[in-house]
């Protein structure tokens, strides 16, 4: 890595501000692991209120003035609370300053002028790697992530800076970012980027095809996603794109920010424990079964939920598996929101099933932590999943995953099978096919471990050993950040 290396990420949301995902607890860790590794990293967000009125020491940069629909448009530099990163604000208060989440509007609808606002934040994005818009200070990697950041890199392929590599980082390839084909007269463009080699997708705009087609490299946040959405199955229609980038595409696995979910420090829980000292976690076991109104019982294997209500996480799954296991003696207790359907289909088994099964619809971050500290067994029963942090959290807080062997969970949890068991490497239980009985099969093997003490407390311990600390991931992005350079650097002028 060149001395101090100056790297630029690009995201729409980021932890504790502006939270709907993994997304924001990338970009609230892995900038402060990259710092660790000897970089100088700076953030650029969206003026979202959560974010512009949190950011500390904001100074004016530049006044970029009206564009993609906005009157005014400044860009200012902060610190990001907590962490101190330096992050880089677009206030834009007509594109940015409204409620809702950063995507939507409180009644579920896509604000109308998305193409706009997320335009706007990829085209900051590679004004700041041209240098044109802060002279102190032009970065040498731009890292886009997902399809709110992915048209910073179609600026930058637009009008090259020199020697500034980008890079794009897809978090879930089902969110693409698609829009009218009319829209692309917003986008300032020439039109040889509205072709199939460019955006164009299906007589739509698609800014994920933006990052796919002209990012000098492409990340997913594991080794196994990178490799799935290269096929028919994963690849949601653009399977044929990445597999025109070949070696270009290559997976890094997310990490665990050790800070926020350490149950030896976490003050949110009813008791901190840790690997040496586990008798704690009986304790959240007891103080989340009263608070949920669930049955107290230390020998009944609670089973927990924190997820989006959808069809990719599978929670209809868990639905069809559910009388299977209040009927070999286990508990439910769920935190989400999403398909309307499956929130009043969790709600009335949970009416159906007093002192047995707990729903709480929405999403709490503390109220996560004590589901995840109190429960037995975590359920991520993905029918797909790029990364996956809640099995690496139940990991981290001996809470043993159950999860559906794809993407980043085959990646980090390895089935209590015969021989990872005789092997002492077993830390969950997986299983194949995206159907209830498949996942009653897991969730009964798991019952059954539950109820030999000696083996349940082997791979809680075998979980909360594994190292997914974001040090390591850090590592690598630095190793292809450098390798980038190198080449950009190696190019005649």
């Amino acid at each position: 890595m060149t001395a101090r290396m100056k790297v630029l990420h690009v995201g729409a949301e980021v932890f504790p501000l502006v939270k709907t995902g993994g997304l924001a607890d990338v970009l609230g860790a892995l900038p402060q692991a990259l710092i660790g590794q000897g970089a100088d990293v700076r953030l650029l967000l969206p003026g979202l209120p959560a974010i512009a009125d949190a950011v500390l020491h904001q100074r004016n940069v530049c006044q970029i003035g009206p564009c993609f629909g906005a009157a005014r448009v400044t860009l200012r530099l902060g610190q990001m609370p907590y962490s101190q990163v330096p992050v880089y604000v677009i206030d834009a208060p007509l594109l940015y300053r409204r409620p809702g989440s950063p995507y939507q509007a409180s009644d579920g609808s896509e604000w109308p002028d998305n193409v706009q606002r997320f335009a706007l934040l990829g085209w900051v994005g590679a004004q700041l790697a041209a240098g044109a818009l802060d002279p102190a200070w032009q970065p040498e990697v731009l890292h886009a992530h997902d399809w709110h950041a992915a048209m910073a890199c179609a600026y930058v392929a637009a009008h090259p800076p020199a020697n500034v590599a980008t890079v794009f980082t897809v978090h879930n390839l089902a969110y693409q970012g698609l829009f009218p084909s009319g829209d692309f007269s917003l986008l300032g463009l020439s039109s040889r980027f509205m072709a199939s080699t460019g955006l164009e997708y299906h007589q739509q705009l698609s800014f994920m095809k933006a990052g796919l087609k002209f990012a000098d490299r492409i990340t997913t946040v594991s080794p196994t996603y990178a490799r799935e959405i290269a096929t028919h199955e994963f690849g949601f229609g653009l399977d044929g794109v990445i597999r025109g980038r070949g070696g270009d595409v290559s997976g890094v696995l997310n990490g665990v920010d050790g800070a926020v979910w350490d149950p030896s420090n976490d003050a949110g829980i009813a008791t901190r424990y840790s690997a040496a000292e586990l008798g704690g976690k009986l304790r959240c076991k007891a103080a989340l079964q009263a608070e949920l109104g669930l049955t107290v019982r230390a020998d009944a294997p609670l089973f927990g939920v924190v997820s989006r209500l959808t069809s990719q996480k599978g929670l209809d799954l868990v639905l069809g598996a559910l009388p299977a296991l209040l009927k070999r003696g286990g508990q439910l207790a769920l935190q989400g929101a999403g398909d309307p359907a499956l929130e009043v289909a969790f709600v009335a088994a949970a009416k159906a099933n007093p002192g047995e099964v707990a729903v709480r619809i929405g999403y709490d971050e503390a109220f996560a932590h004590r589901l995840i500290a109190g429960s037995d067994a975590i359920l991520v029963p993905s029918r797909f999943e790029p990364c996956g942090l809640t099995q690496l959290y139940g990991l981290r807080y001996g809470t043993v995953p159950v999860v559906r062997r794809v993407g980043g969970l085959a990646d980090t949890v390895i089935d209590a099978g015969d021989d990872a068991l005789a092997s002492e490497r077993a830390t969950g239980f997986a299983f194949d096919a995206a159907t209830a009985a498949a996942l009653e099969g897991a969730m009964q093997r798991a019952i059954a471990a539950y109820a030999q003490p000696a083996r349940w407390h082997r791979l809680m311990l075998r979980g909360m050993a594994q190292d997914f600390s974001w040090g390591g991931a850090a590592w690598q992005y630095v190793a292809l950040y450098a390798e980038l350079v190198g080449l950009r650097g190696s190019r005649p002028a």
